[in-house]
């Protein structure tokens, strides 16, 4: 086990955390921002982004300070945090952007490590290599090699108190992903960033961005505090954190400021477009959409870097109290709903239910059923899993709610889509006191079909009967045919239809 890091909360695989950075003498609350800080651009300084927007970390590059004669001096002279006059932890990447937009960097492994050291970073980076999504498989495995060889030699660094991060790469090869999670996590490293995927944020890759990171995670042990590289805009962080990152760099906040364009949860807004600000952080209530516009380019582009940070430190707070209150799936499905490509994110990581059901608490506050992607949640896969657990005997009604004609059964059992069957015992507990709509999707009555059949799978010498309220075929072709099958409603109106009858004749 890591003892830098200590998982407080969860929900989903997302889960409040507290990584403990011994070099600079704090403790991190995660899910955590580090903004990044261009030590040449002053857009929003280190000491604002403490005091007035809470950030308790934070990501500069330490090789574009190696590079620069000036910077250089400064930082080995007095150190990063009085440079920066920061008193939280302090990241530093290693120049491995640079290599990846350029081709070739003039450090090793070693050398950047000794000068992060020297300059009094916290957690420091190998020089790793960001292989791009869809290069072919031959350069991924070279290039995650070199990548394996880079936390090898930064094992082999005397770095004292100064964390060390382990980079996850692989590109879009899953299985390549998994590697290099399992590879980085054996090392005797401290923080694992899964890289090199902004390209597929760039192209709004959600779903191939959530396969990625799930692909890492199976690598890494749940212990493991995971960094998404470069994924910092509000409308991904509660995906992001469903999936089981802890930490996100945003350099988002100041270059999207720089191009006028507004970040929401929802999407990024341009400040040309808006007549009205949707949104109530101390910019967005003092200024309007023309006062802004109004500002020269360099005050409009500071007010703008302040709004986007205020309303991603805001995301991140909220998406804590959803982990607290078990509904950061909620959470993620609203979210998903503001793009497509979210919607495509999403999709993704219901993909992955039973990687998120082994972490996923098996207790909760309430399950809101919204949407038919909701009849895949981890909740609904560990109840069908969890048939073998339930013994059945005898003759056995799975109802939704009446009793069909001749009720000669040893037992009644309920039937709630998209769970299933289950003892009447049970319905008092998480979650099968779902909120379910009355006007249930195919997939919700689809997914209880599949409930009746693993339990008759479970229990074969049990003879079952289901009573279903207008169940659509392609659920009711997901019976068995050992299950007898008869419709409440068919029931229900031949008992009416009898006690008409009845009343006709006495009449």
């Amino acid at each position: 086990m890591r003892d830098h890091f200590e998982i407080r909360d969860g929900d989903l695989a997302g889960r409040i955390g507290r990584l403990t950075v011994p070099r600079a003498g704090v403790t991190v609350e995660t899910p955590a921002l580090l903004p990044v800080v261009n030590p040449n651009i002053d857009t929003v300084s280190p000491a604002r982004l403490e005091s007035e927007f809470g950030a308790e970390i934070l990501i500069t590059n330490s090789y574009i300070i190696k590079k620069n004669d000036h910077l250089r001096e400064e930082a080995l002279d007095v150190g990063l945090h009085e440079m920066l006059d920061f008193d939280g932890a302090i990241m530093t990447d290693s120049g491995s952007f640079q290599l990846a937009e350029y081709g070739e960097i003039d450090t090793t492994t070693e050398e950047i490590l000794q000068f992060q050291h020297d300059i009094g970073t916290d957690i420091a980076t190998p020089v790793d290599i960001p292989t791009p999504p869809d290069v072919d498989r031959q350069q991924a495995e070279d290039d995650l090699e070199i990548t394996k060889q880079a936390i090898a030699d930064a094992e082999a660094v005397d770095t004292g108190e100064m964390l060390v991060n382990a980079p996850v790469q692989g590109s879009t090869y899953p299985d390549l992903r998994e590697e290099a999670g399992r590879h980085a996590y054996e090392s005797d490293l401290d923080v694992f960033p899964v890289g090199a995927v902004v390209p597929m944020m760039n192209a709004y890759r959600y779903g191939d961005m959530v396969d990625a990171v799930a692909a890492a995670k199976r690598g890494l042990g749940v212990d493991a505090p995971v960094h998404l590289f470069g994924a910092g805009h509000p409308m991904m962080l509660a995906l992001a954190v469903a999936l089981g990152c802890d930490l996100f760099d945003s350099a988002a906040y100041a270059l999207y400021a720089r191009d006028g364009r507004y970040l929401t949860v929802r999407g990024t807004e341009h400040l040309e477009d808006l007549d009205y600000l949707p949104c109530t952080c101390p910019i967005c209530t003092e200024y309007s959409p023309d006062d802004l516009r109004a500002k020269g380019d360099k005050r409009q582009e500071k007010l703008l870097a302040e709004h986007n940070l205020h309303v991603t430190f805001a995301e991140l707070r909220r998406i804590k109290q959803a982990i607290r209150d078990g509904d950061l799936m909620e959470l993620v499905e609203e979210r998903a709903r503001s793009h497509p490509a979210m919607l495509d994110g999403f999709r993704a990581l219901l993909d992955h239910t039973d990687q998120l059901e082994r972490e996923d608490p098996a207790s909760k506050g309430a399950f809101f059923y919204v949407s038919n992607e909701s009849a895949y949640r981890p909740e609904v896969a560990r109840h069908h899993d969890r048939m073998d657990r339930l013994t059945a005997e005898g003759n056995v009604l799975l109802t939704e709610g009446g009793i069909p004609s001749g009720d000669e059964f040893d037992a009644a059992w309920r039937v709630v889509p998209p769970f299933g069957p289950f003892p009447r015992a049970l319905s008092e507990t998480y979650p099968l006191t779902a909120e379910v709509p009355d006007r249930l999707d195919r997939d919700a009555y689809e997914q209880a079909a599949r409930g009746v059949a693993r339990l008759a799978e479970e229990n074969p010498d049990t003879t079952f009967t289901l009573a279903h309220d207008d169940w659509p075929e392609s659920a009711l072709d997901l019976v068995p045919d050992s299950v007898d099958v008869e419709s409440l409603t068919e029931v229900t109106e031949m008992l009416a239809d009898a006690a008409a009858s009845d009343v006709s004749t006495d009449e």
